[in-house]
């Protein structure tokens, strides 16, 4: 009785909120022992986001284990998911000197392999549309963008970033706030220069003009999948003249 009531609470709270939407999208609950266990698909990735943070605040809830996927853009096989992301990395100035490998029938492809001295490396595999990124990266920035990256590809269903960073660094606000813009600034979809980054406690809130209502959810987007944003607040506004 006590499992059955935890669900549903958690339910109950899911349907509260207007960003998750479980009739087109049902969201399969499950708890045992303080875990739950959270499987389906969402919208897009601000309400699995969402409804992860909605899930981890019910009490009694010690653990979740995410099994959500989001509903991609565009249906691809994860051959082209995968040539997708390695043809980005390897087009992407800030990797131009990184070792980029994939995944193939599986076997290790070293699609281009840096020199000797340079120790960056992002190995790629792609299962069911869910990305996994592993390797070695130089900064928190990269291993941020890499991961962006992979998301912006239609087919992903979700991003599992492995990256480590080496020499380790210290994670902050700061660095998120920079790796928005950059993200922003590197979207071909989005006007960075309307629009403004502050983060606090990994909470991006996103300031501005915008000409149109997509660029203004594009944005948003870009912000949340960035790694280790906890929660967007977008106040862009929409302007037919800007």
């Amino acid at each position: 009785m006590h499992n059955e009531k935890i669900v549903s609470e958690v339910l109950a709270a899911l349907e509260r909120e207007p960003r998750i939407n479980l009739h087109h999208y049902p969201i399969r609950v499950n708890y045992g022992d303080g875990v739950l266990t959270l499987e389906g698909e969402t919208e897009n990735i601000a309400a699995r986001k969402v409804a992860l943070e909605v899930a981890a605040s019910v009490p009694g809830v010690d653990g979740i284990v995410d099994r959500l996927r989001i509903v991609p853009a565009e249906t691809m096989g994860d051959g082209a998911v995968r040539d997708h992301i390695c043809d980005g990395l390897i087009q992407e100035p800030a990797f131009r000197e990184y070792t980029v490998r994939a995944l193939v029938k599986d076997a290790w492809e070293s699609l281009r392999e840096a020199v000797p001295q340079q120790s960056g490396i992002i190995e790629v595999e792609v299962s069911d549309g869910v990305v996994i990124l592993n390797g070695q990266v130089g900064s928190l920035s990269h291993k941020r963008l890499a991961g962006v990256l992979a998301w912006w590809v239609p087919g992903s269903t979700d991003v599992v970033n492995g990256l480590e960073v080496d020499p380790p660094e210290e994670d902050n606000d700061d660095e998120v706030t920079d790796a928005v813009r950059l993200v922003l600034e590197k979207d071909p979809f989005v006007n960075a220069s309307q629009i403004m980054v502050s983060c606090r406690d990994f909470v991006v809130t996103l300031e501005g003009l915008v000409p149109k209502p997509l660029e203004r959810g594009m944005a948003e987007d870009d912000a949340w999948f960035v790694f280790r944003v906890d929660k967007v607040i977008n106040n862009i506004v929409v302007a037919e003249q800007v």
